[in-house]
């Protein structure tokens, strides 16, 4: 596919996002029906797909109109390439401007930055002087990190295997175990390094957030909201640690016990009715249901999808889980509340509200990492009796 033909297809597939269908579900789609295209040309049209929902206010303003074509021609001029180049109305380009697809100024900082108007002063609440550089990344594509499995190899023995397959890693420095990818991404999900279980795919935040436990041998640790399972893996890779893994929804955890075999890790899995037999547990580590606001580079129709109303029921359910923990941590044991939020209302507020109402629970530590630094967006409090 030429260049003007990935575009073109951009906005066919754009279009059907806009109009409500699932953003995966519309790529698939369009591979099915250009079966002709290359895996190049389906990793370059996603990239363009992802580009223009991460900056779909931005783009929609450079670009005159909030559709798929309005949202290219914005991606196009942002760019700082010629439209003429692309825009052309050959066999399979999009059609060559009209008079009125031009661009028009932002009308405010939220439109500038992409952030939805209504979240943008809650954005600057939780973020400060530091909101415009935070959605300024949250624009921007998420790097690939990689957590080094220390069951079965070290940093420098990672860093030498996947180098032998052409993926190039260095250290990141916000997790001792966390890897960030340079070169060869692509190449991971086939990589002998990632099937024979050396690397896991893992935000180095997330993997901070288990590091900054003070994990012990002989502890008996729960990963409450356990999804895919890639905090429950990173808490068993602490050797001595009996490590348990729960979901309300179990199906997410269909994969976990294939993943541990693969890692080298012992994991027990645990239904919600199975729970209450099992308590009291050392550490409850509940990455709790959120907006995803800190990951949004890499899901950005949630930044779009989020409203107020479901922000507000998001802090009703996240202060209903930590509330139910209290029961399922031992006396003097760690309740470690988690989210991929950078939004206070998420944050900070739902761990005042429960210190308030838990008047014989105490902070420990309250941990931000931002998004412009690198990372995913999380937060982590330690609450103990």
């Amino acid at each position: 596919m030429i260049p003007a033909a990935r575009v073109q297809a951009s906005i066919e597939i754009l279009d059907e996002i806009l109009a409500g269908k699932p953003v995966e579900k519309a790529l698939t789609n369009w591979a099915r029906r250009r079966r002709f295209a290359g895996s190049k040309d389906r990793a370059a049209v996603r990239d363009h797909v992802f580009d223009a929902l991460r900056c779909k206010r931005s783009f929609a303003a450079l670009g005159g109109a909030e559709t798929g074509r309005g949202l290219m021609i914005g991606a196009v001029r942002a760019s700082g390439e010629a439209l003429d180049g692309i825009f052309t109305g050959a066999r399979h380009a999009p059609g060559v401007l009209a008079a009125d697809e031009a661009r028009r100024d932002f009308v405010t900082e939220a439109e500038q930055y992409d952030i939805p108007e209504w979240l943008w002063p809650r954005f600057q609440s939780s973020l400060g002087g530091q909101a415009v550089e935070v959605a300024e990344a949250l624009r921007h594509r998420a790097p690939v990190h990689l957590r080094v499995n220390l069951i079965k190899i070290d940093i420098a023995g990672a860093i030498a295997a996947l180098d032998a397959e052409g993926i190039k890693a260095v250290v990141h420095p916000t997790c001792d175990t966390a890897l960030e990818v340079t070169d060869g991404a692509r190449k991971i999900a086939m990589s002998k390094a990632y099937t024979e279980g050396l690397v896991e795919l893992q935000d180095a935040a997330s993997q901070a957030v288990v590091a900054a436990l003070d994990l012990k041998p002989g502890m008996r640790v729960l990963d409450y909201c356990a999804g895919g399972g890639g905090k429950s893996l990173a808490l068993a890779a602490h050797q001595g640690v009996d490590v348990f893994a729960h979901d309300v929804n179990s199906a997410r955890m269909r994969d976990l016990p294939a993943r541990a075999e693969r890692a080298g890790a012992r994991v027990t899995l645990l239904s919600t009715s199975e729970l209450a037999g099992q308590a009291p547990f050392d550490v409850v580590l509940v990455d709790a249901p959120c907006s995803g606001s800190g990951s949004w580079r890499r899901a950005p129709a949630g930044k779009w999808a989020l409203t107020e109303n479901r922000l507000q029921e998001l802090g009703e359910i996240q202060f209903g889980i930590l509330d139910k923990l209290t029961s399922m941590t031992a006396s003097g044991g760690v309740l470690a509340y988690a989210t991929c939020s950078i939004l206070d209302d998420e944050n900070g507020c739902v761990v005042d509200r429960f210190l308030q109402t838990n008047t014989d629970w105490s902070e420990r530590l309250r941990k931000t990492w931002l998004v412009s630094h690198g990372t995913d967006g999380f937060f982590a409090a330690h609450l103990t009796q």
